[in-house]
């Protein structure tokens, strides 16, 4: 397989995530076996995996605009809240459609 065969939205995880969907498979989507083998709890492991599923919803959306792709991930990673990632979006969005 060629690099360029890579779907962008696995190039876009880091390897701690790609790691956790290798387990993820391995263990044929338990997340309870997840957490065991974490050593964690079970809500932790199902935190984890919304979290990766939107790093990938994001990955995929990226080609709507970058900015906006980059703000949702700092919400994702709780970098900033989800209300201030949605309140700089509509800022952005509406100075957009004034331009």
């Amino acid at each position: 397989m060629d690099n360029r065969d890579i779907p962008s939205w696995i190039l876009s995880l880091e390897s701690d995530d790609l790691e956790f969907i290798k387990k993820f498979v391995l263990n044929s989507g338990s997340l309870k076996q997840l957490a065991k083998d974490y050593e964690v709890s079970y809500p932790t492991v199902r935190i984890r995996l919304d979290r990766l599923i939107q790093k990938i919803q994001i990955s995929e959306e990226h080609n709507k605009g970058e900015l906006i792709s980059f703000i949702k991930n700092l919400a994702v990673e709780e970098r900033i809240s989800l209300e201030d990632a949605k309140l700089i979006i509509k800022k952005y969005k509406e100075e957009k459609e004034v331009k």
